[in-house]
C-alpha cells in the first residue's frame, strides 16, 4: 500500500452511521484506515424513541444538544473522525396527505448549494471510497434522499477544478457504495434461523410488510466480513440513548446467531474509476495501491 486509504460515510442524522455499516467502519479503524463519518444534520426533529428516556423535559427540550454529545461518544467506540454539515433535520411527516416539509430544513435545500459543504469535506479529508444510501434513501426518509441527492453531486464535484472553486483544491474520490443496511436476504435468513431452532423472531411483521409491498431486492456487489465488530457496531449504537431502547428488539438475536447466519455488512457499488471485480470483499478493492494525486497507478 502506497498511500493512506480513507474512507468517507455520508449520513443524514446522528445514530445512522452506528446503525449502517458501522462494523465495517470500526474494522477499517483497526486495520489502519483513516474513516471520516459526515454527518448532515443534527438530528433536532428526532424523536425520542428510548421509552426509558421518552417524557424528560431536560432531553426532549435540549434534544440538538443530547444528539451532539451522544454522537460524540459513539465517535469515539468507533474510533472515527467525524464532521458536522450543519444542516437542520427535516423530520419525517406523517399523515395523509403527509404535511409540508418545515421551512429551511435540509430535504428543501437546492442539491448544488447544499452540496457544497461535502465538496469542501471531501477535498480536506481526499477519500478513496464514499459511502452513502441509495435514491430512495435506504428508506423514504426527506433527509435520507437528501443525503443521496448531494452524495451523488459531490462525488462528480469534488475532482472537477471548475465546480467550487472557493471550496479548496480538487480531489477525485474513486468509488462509491450505497450501504445496505437491512438486506432482506440477511432478514430472512436470521428469521430462518431462529424460527428453526425454537426462538421468537422480531421479522416475522417486516418480512409480511416487505412481500406486500412488492418490492425488489436491490444488489449486492460488497459484502465485508466484519462479524468480529458487531460487539464495536452495537455499543456505538446502544450510545444514541435517546434513539435506542438496548431491551428493545434491535438487539433480540443474540450476536453469535447474528456471526454465524449473516458475517457481513453489504454494500452496492453505484459508482467506479477503478477496474474492480465483482463481487467484492473489500470496499477497497482495485484501491490497495494508488498514487498520492488520487489516481489509480
Amino acid at each position: 500500500m502506497t498511500e493512506q486509504l480513507r474512507l468517507m460515510a455520508v449520513h443524514a442524522h446522528p445514530d445512522d452511521e452506528s446503525s449502517k455499516g458501522a462494523a465495517t467502519m470500526a474494522m477499517y479503524v483497526a486495520q489502519g484506515v483513516e474513516v471520516l463519518v459526515a454527518t448532515c444534520t443534527g438530528g433536532e426533529r428526532g424523536s425520542v424513541l428510548n421509552p426509558k428516556l421518552q417524557g424528560k423535559p431536560e432531553i426532549e427540550e435540549n434534544i440538538h444538544e443530547v444528539r451532539r454529545k451522544e454522537m460524540d461518544r459513539a465517535r469515539e467506540i468507533l474510533g472515527v473522525e467525524q464532521a458536522w454539515l450543519g444542516f437542520v433535520d427535516s423530520g419525517l411527516p406523517e399523515g395523509d396527505p403527509l404535511p409540508p416539509l418545515p421551512e429551511g430544513c435540509f430535504a428543501l435545500q437546492e442539491v448544488e448549494a447544499a452540496a457544497e459543504p461535502l465538496v469542501r469535506l471531501i477535498r480536506e479529508f481526499k477519500p478513496q471510497v464514499i459511502t452513502t444510501y441509495d435514491e430512495n434513501g435506504g428508506y423514504p426518509h426527506p433527509d435520507h434522499i437528501m443525503t443521496h441527492k448531494i452524495t451523488m453531486h459531490a462525488f462528480d464535484a469534488a475532482g472537477d477544478p471548475d465546480a467550487y472553486p472557493q471550496a479548496g483544491e480538487p480531489w477525485q474520490p474513486l468509488k462509491l457504495y450505497y450501504n445496505h443496511g437491512f438486506p432482506m436476504g440477511r432478514i430472512r435468513a436470521l428469521h430462518a434461523y431462529l424460527s428453526e431452532h425454537g426462538h421468537d423472531s422480531p421479522y416475522g411483521e417486516w418480512i409480511a410488510g416487505w412481500e406486500k409491498s412488492g418490492r425488489t431486492e436491490r444488489e449486492i456487489t460488497t459484502r465485508v466480513e466484519c462479524a468480529d465488530y458487531f460487539p464495536t457496531r452495537d455499543a456505538a449504537l446502544i450510545a444514541h440513548a435517546t434513539q435506542i431502547d438496548p431491551d428493545g428488539p434491535w438487539f433480540r438475536v443474540p450476536l453469535d446467531v447474528q456471526r454465524e447466519v449473516w458475517p457481513t455488512e453489504d454494500y452496492e457499488l453505484a459508482r467506479s474509476l477503478v477496474d474492480t471485480d465483482l463481487p467484492e470483499s473489500d470496499l477497497f478493492a482495485g484501491l490497495r495501491a494508488v498514487s498520492l494525486a488520487g489516481e489509480p497507478k
